[in-house]
């Protein structure tokens, strides 16, 4: 399935301050617009290459550049991506029910969850926020240099600079952590009962730095050239292979049948983006007629940089499970069953990031800074409705979720009651995930080396350490949640500080050609923007809490307490005037708008 741009994309798309509101990164300079907002003068955006139908999300596959970043693409892009996001996370959610069905939340599934550290933090550092944060603008100036003329491919030239030096260090990597496997459980769950168990499926899991460094390296390149269903598409393979592996051989090898899957599935990662990217490369290499360039690696601070600050978020995780090993068996699944539920209105959230990344990275690789700042402030606004509108759903309605969603086979109606009170503590540290999500790409979007994002991490490590260590012996998994929220919304303070004042806020005129250390922002505006739905969440929670409560079925507890949280936050945002909720709006009305008509036969 394929997406492609409108041929004649709406000339006042930025002005609606919407997903679909960004002008054409591909055009000429004298398509640009001659003010922030308002009209655009000069020549029209050109025309999408090939005769793909309109209502395609990516390119036709001879187009030799990415598509014009009009506003019906990045709209239609965002839904897709949305889309199979949802499916995978779905999938996941199978995932886990699976997990708690078959093994329950004890010392296996504990054992399991220790080895499960490995792909949570691969898929951190390969696929979500290290390696694409130093890939995608890599990329992307690759094709901004493409696009200028350059002698050559820079496109190739930087994969045949890359690719084979971080192949190579993926399989190090891999095999390193196969070897120290007991050291790894060791230092990860001290307290742990069945040590043994975890080595074993930590060693198996341990496959995944492999396949998730290949697949992360595909979703990179591939939405660099603005092709995102592939990319969009590798949770749902992945956790496809994982409950395959467990319902197939549950039975015989127990909860090391879950880490056989996690191995199956991070090579279903890699294997439904080749042929996409594959067919890129090849294509510009028959049109280049064979000129080869010289090859170009990363920066070693760049990719020291992206990777630093993804293993300091990761390490939330690893302080978890560090404090909860120490707790009665059943805890760290608790946690896990917890965050998992809790995190998908953030996942959701920061798919609009995903889609606007390369856009973001490609006007700084421009030198059109004012356009990357208002697509950030943009981003900000409706990745805060979105993650806002979850949490109140989540909060109002977890016993629902939890008993709907785990309540079955070794699951017990006390583990419903614990993960539920643990995801309604969790879920308030939502609105700084999202914000560390989205803020970090304004950071490492210019393709420099900048070592902030990673010290505003470290300063929230240290805020949930302590507060963890403080309030595990009172509070139990209630206050390991608890640190885990105050950690992530001081980081995510920090990291908004960071991109007003001095070199970091200087916002260059346009025009000028100088990358600044990270898209600077106006924070006063972005803080009142943030005001307005966190007053609409505060409202929708008990609404939709006491109305879900008053069902006896959790189902349908769940649906009325849903609809009513949705409800009430929708209108009381639009009241207040909450910019992400107009452009969530107009984005949904702009991705359907354009959609191919097909009469019925």
């Amino acid at each position: 399935m394929t997406v492609t741009p409108s041929r004649t994309p709406r000339a006042d798309g930025d002005a609606d301050g919407d997903v679909g509101g960004d002008v054409d990164a591909t055009v000429v300079a004298s398509a640009r617009p001659t003010a922030r907002h308002g009209k655009r003068h000069g020549k029209r955006p050109r025309k999408a290459l090939g005769n793909a139908p309109a209502g395609s999300p990516e390119p036709p596959a001879g187009s030799p550049e990415p598509p014009p970043a009009s506003g019906g693409f990045l709209a239609r892009a965002a839904l897709i991506t949305a889309v199979l996001s949802v499916a995978g996370s779905l999938l996941g959610l199978v995932r886990d029910q699976a997990l708690a069905r078959l093994f329950g939340a004890g010392r296996d599934t504990d054992a399991f969850l220790v080895a499960w550290t490995v792909p949570e933090f691969a898929a951190t550092l390969l696929i979500e926020d290290g390696l694409a944060f130093a890939l995608i603008p890599a990329f992307s100036m690759a094709l901004a240099r493409r696009a200028r003329g350059a002698g050559g491919d820079p496109v190739r030239a930087l994969v045949a600079g890359t690719l084979p030096r971080l192949s190579l260090a993926f399989v190090a990597v891999g095999v390193l952590v196969a070897a120290l496997a007991p050291q790894v459980v060791g230092a990860l769950a001290p307290g742990l009962p069945d040590p043994a168990l975890a080595i074993d499926c930590t060693r198996l899991t341990a496959t995944c730095v492999v396949s998730f460094g290949l697949a992360g390296y595909c979703s990179a390149a591939l939405r660099a050239h603005r092709r995102f269903v592939a990319p969009a598409a590798i949770y749902v393979a992945y956790n496809t292979g994982i409950v395959t592996g467990m319902f197939v051989l549950g039975e015989r090898w127990g909860v090391r049948s879950a880490a056989v899957g996690v191995a199956v599935g991070g090579c279903l990662m890699v294997a439904v983006q080749l042929p996409s990217l594959w067919g890129q490369l090849r294509k510009r290499d028959a049109e280049s007629g064979g000129v080869a360039e010289e090859p170009r690696p990363l920066g070693g601070a760049i990719v020291a940089t992206v990777l630093l600050f993804a293993l300091c978020r990761q390490s939330q995780i690893l302080v978890e499970r560090f404090l909860a090993s120490q707790l009665p068996s059943g805890a760290i699944s608790h946690l896990n069953y917890a965050q998992k539920v809790a995190q998908m209105p953030m996942i959701l959230s920061l798919m609009v990031c995903t889609v606007t990344f390369p856009v973001v990275a490609r006007a700084l690789a421009e030198g059109d800074t004012e356009r990357a700042r208002d697509r950030v402030q943009r981003d900000l606004a409706l990745a805060a409705c979105v993650v806002l509108l979850g949490t109140a759903a989540v909060v109002a309605c977890a016993p629902q979720m939890i008993e709907l969603f785990f309540q079955r086979g070794a699951f017990t109606g006390r583990d419903t009651a614990v993960t539920a009170g643990v995801m309604r503590v969790y879920a308030l540290g939502l609105l700084g995930q999202t914000l560390v999500g989205v803020l970090a790409r304004s950071y490492f979007s210019t393709g420099r080396a900048s070592w902030y994002p990673a010290a505003a991490m470290a300063v929230g490590i240290v805020v949930t350490s302590w507060l963890g260590a403080l309030c595990v012996a009172p509070w139990g998994v209630y206050g390991i949640a608890a640190a885990n929220a105050a950690g992530i919304t001081v980081t995510a303070l920090v990291l908004l500080a960071g991109t007003a004042g001095g070199p970091a806020g200087a916002a260059p005129r346009r025009g000028a050609h100088r990358v600044p250390r990270c898209v600077p922002l106006h924070v006063p505006s972005v803080l009142r923007e943030l005001i307005r739905p966190v007053g609409a969440a505060l409202i929708a929670t008990p609404a939709g809490a006491i109305v879900g409560s008053r069902f006896g079925d959790p189902a349908a507890g769940l649906a009325a307490g849903t609809l009513t949280v949705t409800t009430v936050f929708v209108l009381l945002g639009w009241a207040l005037g909450a910019q992400g909720i107009a452009s969530a709006l107009r984005s949904v009305r702009s991705a359907t708008r354009r959609l191919p008509y097909v009469p019925s036969r």
